[in-house]
C-alpha cells in the first residue's frame, strides 16, 4: 500500500490525482501531517509525501529502524516539479516509485543512488538474495576498481560494468563443510561474456559478420568486458570467444582484484570486500507423514542444506508429490523460505530412477520415491540423496532431497516499433536494459545503442542474415546469459521471433516484448484505413514462393478485405507490387483509396493518399508500406477510413 500524505491544496490536489489514477494501491492520510507520516510510516510499504524535502526528512528521522523494514518514501513539490526518491531507492522501491509519480504528474524524477546515477544494476536490485560486504563491493564497481567476478556457472544476469571481471574459481574455496556441494560443483564459465559468430546470409547476400562489442560510457573510463583492466587491451580467441583473463584473486595479481563478487549457491566464508549472489540453482523435494509438523519438515530442509555446504537462498522450490499438495508442513515450510510448492502426480514420480526407492511411499501415495523423485523431476544433479528427520522419540515424518538444476538462460525477442523513441515500448525498454547480450540488425542496434547499459556484449550483423541472428541468440541465451534478440515493429511481424522460435527448446525461457507494427504506424498517419477485417502481405518471394503469394493475394481481393503491403518492392524485384495491384483491380475500382507511408514515424517520414488506378509502384521502396481499401473505404477530409459497419440508432441498442 502506498501512503499519501499533504499539506496544503496543491498538495491535496495532486495526491487526489495519484490515488484516481492507482486505484486500490493508496491511502490517502488525513489530519495532523505529523501524525499523518507516523501513521503512513508504520502501516504503508511506501509513501508520497507532498512536503518540502527538509520537512519530510525531520518528520521521518525519528521513525528510522533499517534499510531492510523501512518503507520507500518519496517527496514531490508545491509546484509539481520534482518527485525525489528521499528514502528506500531499493529496498523500498522509491526510485521505481518516483519514476511512476513522475509519470502521472508530469513532474521530473530525481533519484540519487549511485547505482541508478551511472546506469549500473545495484546488487540488490537483481531479484536475488544478496549477501556479504555489497556497499563496499558496489563501491568498487562505482569506482572503476578492477572487480573479480566469480560465478559457478553462468546465469542470466543483467550486464555488469565492463571492469567487473569474470575470473575463475579458485580450487579449495569452500565453506567449512561443503560435502557433495563441493563434490557436485564444475566451476567454469565467466558471466557476461559472448562469442562473435560469423552467419551466412540464408538467401547469399553480401552482409556484415556478426561483431561483438561492449557498450561502455567514456565518462566513465571503463574499458570492454574482456580487456586488461590496467592496460585497456584484451584478446579474442580465433572462434569470437574472450581471452581468459588472469585470476586477480590469485598470484602476483591478487592485490590488484580488490573487490569480488561471487555468483554461487554455496556457502563461503567472505572476505570484507567480497559480496555473493544466490542464483536460483536448488530444488528440495520434500516427502511428509500426514500431519508432519512445519519444524520438522523445515528442521530437516535446512539442516540438509547446511550440511551440504549449500545456502537456502538459492532454494527456488519445494517439490512433492500431488497427494501431498495441502500437506500443512510442507506448504507453510514453503511459505517460510518463501518458495513456492511444486507438485506432480505420483506416475510422473514413479518412472523415474531413483538411488533410494521405498515401499512405503509406494503404498501410500503409489510412487516408490517423492523427495528424490520430485527433486529430479524438473531435471537437475541430485546432491544431497534422500535424508529423512531425527526426531527425538518418534518416527521421522519427513524426508528431503536436494538437486542443482542447471541455469536458464532467458531470450526477450523485442519489437522496437516502426522507428520513433517514443513508439518503443516501457517494456521493451526494460528488457533492452536487463539483457546481457545484445543480438541484432546493425542499424537496428543504432536505434537503441544509447539506451543499454554499460557491459552490454553486441553481436550484429547486415541484412540477409536473419537466420544466423536467429541461431546465435538462441546460442546465447543456451549459454546461460539473458539476451535481447531485437527486430524493427513488433518482433512477430515479419521479423526475428519466428526464426528465433523455430531454433528455441525447452531448455531456455523466451519472452515476447510486442511492438508497434508497421501496419498500425502506416495506418495511423493515413487515418483509419484498418477500420475492418484486414490482412497483411508481404511480397518478398526471397523466402515464400510467388505463386503461394500470389495465391493470398487473389484471396484477400476476392474476400473483399483491406490489405496491407509488406516488402513491395525493390531495386531486384520491381514486378511483384504491379501484379499484386492487377489482382486487386479485378475485384475493386480504379478508385479505391491506396495509402502509402514511408518511413513511418521517423524523421523523414512521408505519406500521401492515392487510388488503385493512380498508384505508380515506381515510387515505391522496401522503406514503404501499401495500403489498400476494400469496396467500402472511403476518403474522408484527407483521410483513409474504412467503416467498421455500425449501426448507430437513436433510441439506442436493440
Amino acid at each position: 500500500m502506498i501512503g499519501l500524505i499533504s499539506a496544503t491544496a496543491a498538495g491535496a490536489a495532486a495526491r487526489d490525482r495519484l490515488a484516481a489514477a492507482w486505484p486500490g494501491r493508496t491511502r490517502v492520510y488525513e489530519g495532523p501531517v505529523r501524525e499523518a507520516v507516523e501513521r503512513a510510516f508504520a502501516e504503508c510499504e511506501q509513501l508520497v509525501c507532498f512536503l518540502a524535502t527538509g520537512a519530510t526528512v525531520r518528520l521521518i528521522a525519528p521513525l528510522l529502524a533499517d534499510k531492510a523494514s523501512d518503507p520507500g518514501v518519496v517527496t514531490v513539490d508545491e509546484s509539481l516539479r520534482h518527485a525525489v526518491a528521499l528514502l528506500g531507492g531499493h529496498g523500498g522501491g522509491a526510485n521505481d516509485l518516483a519514476h511512476a509519480v513522475a509519470d502521472v504528474l508530469g513532474c521530473a524524477p530525481v533519484v540519487t543512488t549511485a547505482t541508478d546515477a551511472t546506469d549500473i544494476p545495484g546488487l540488490d536490485t537483481l531479484g536475488r538474495p544478496v549477501e556479504g560486504a555489497v556497499a563496499a563491493v558496489t563501491r568498487a564497481i562505482l569506482d572503476g576498481e578492477r572487480v573479480a567476478l566469480r560465478a559457478d556457472t553462468v546465469w542470466p544476469l543483467p550486464p555488469l560494468p565492463p571492469n567487473v571481471v569474470p575470473a575463475p574459481v579458485p580450487t579449495g574455496r569452500v565453506g567449512q563443510d561443503a560435502g557433495p556441494a563441493e563434490r557436485a560443483g564444475t566451476p567454469s564459465a565467466a558471466q557476461n561474456t559472448a562469442p562473435a559468430d560469423d552467419g551466412q546470409a540464408a538467401d547469399g547476400s553480401s552482409q556484415a559478420p556478426l561483431a561483438a562489442q561492449s557498450v561502455a560510457r567514456a565518462e566513465d573510463g571503463a574499458v570492454p568486458p574482456t580487456a586488461d583492466a590496467e592496460t585497456g587491451t584484451g584478446t579474442v580467441s580465433a572462434d569470437g570467444s574472450a581471452g581468459a583473463p588472469a585470476d586477480p584473486g590469485t598470484g602476483p595479481d591478487a592485490a590488484a582484484a580488490g573487490a569480488t563478487l561471487w555468483v554461487t549457491d554455496r556457502i563461503l566464508p567472505l572476505g570484507a570486500r567480497e559480496a555473493l549472489v544466490r542464483p536460483p540453482s536448488l530444488v528440495v523435494g520434500v516427502g511428509a507423514s500426514k500431519g508432519a509438523p512445519v519444524e520438522e519438515v523445515l528442521g530437516l530442509v535446512e539442516g540438509a542444506l547446511r550440511d551440504a555446504g549449500l545456502s537456502v537462498g538459492s532454494v527456488v522450490e519445494l517439490a512433492t508429490v500431488d497427494a501431498k499438495a495441502g500437506e500443512a508442513g510442507i506448504v507453510e515450510a514453503a511459505a517460510r523460505l518463501g518458495v513456492p510448492v511444486r507438485t506432480y502426480d505420483a506416475g510422473t514420480l514413479a518412472a523415474i530412477v531413483v538411488p533410494n526407492p521405498s515401499g512405503a511411499p509406494l503404498a501410500a501415495v503409489g510412487t516408490p520415491s517423492v523427495a528424490e523423485a520430485a527433486a529430479l523431476a524438473g531435471g537437475g544433479e541430485l546432491l544431497v540423496p534422500k535424508r529423512k528427520s531425527a526426531p527425538e522419540g518418534r518416527a521421522a515424518m519427513a524426508t528431503c532431497a536436494v538437486v542443482r538444476r542447471a541455469p536458464r538462460g532467458r531470450l526477450a525477442v523485442v519489437g522496437l516499433g516502426p522507428g520513433a523513441r517514443d513508439l518503443l515500448t516501457p517494456r521493451a525498454r526494460e528488457e533492452l536494459r536487463r539483457a546481457s547480450v545484445l543480438v541484432g540488425l546493425d542499424q537496428y542496434v543504432d536505434q537503441i545503442r544509447d539506451l543499454l547499459r554499460p557491459g552490454t556484449t553486441i553481436l550484429e550483423s547486415g541484412l540477409g542474415a536473419e537466420e544466423e541472428r536467429a541461431r546465435t541468440a538462441v546460442a546465447e541465451a543456451r549459454k546461460g546469459h539473458a539476451v535481447a534478440l531485437i527486430g524493427s515493429g513488433d518482433a512477430g511481424v515479419y521479423a526475428m521471433a519466428s526464426p528465433a522460435l523455430a531454433e528455441a527448446a525447452d531448455d531456455i525461457d523466451v519472452v515476447g516484448v510486442p511492438g508497434v507494427t508497421a501496419a498500425l504506424a502506416a495506418a495511423a498517419i493515413l487515418g483509419a484505413p484498418l477500420g475492418h477485417d484486414h490482412v497483411s502481405i508481404s511480397l518478398s518471394d526471397l523466402h515464400t514462393p510467388w505463386e503461394v503469394i500470389e495465391r493470398r493475394v487473389r484471396a484477400a481481393a476476392e474476400a473483399d478485405i483491406v490489405v496491407t503491403f509488406y516488402n513491395p518492392r525493390s531495386r531486384g524485384r520491381d514486378w511483384q507490387l504491379p501484379n499484386a495491384l492487377g489482382i486487386l483491380a479485378e475485384h475493386r475500382a480504379p478508385t479505391t483509396p491506396v495509402g502509402v507511408v514511408r518511413n513511418a514515424s521517423r524523421t523523414d517520414e512521408s505519406s500521401r493518399l492515392t487510388t488503385l488506378a493512380g498508384l505508380d509502384p515506381a515510387t515505391v521502396d522496401m522503406m514503404t508500406v501499401v495500403t489498400v481499401g476494400n469496396t467500402a473505404t472511403r476518403e474522408i477530409a484527407g483521410r483513409m477510413v474504412t467503416p467498421r459497419g455500425y449501426r448507430w440508432q437513436s433510441e439506442g441498442a436493440r
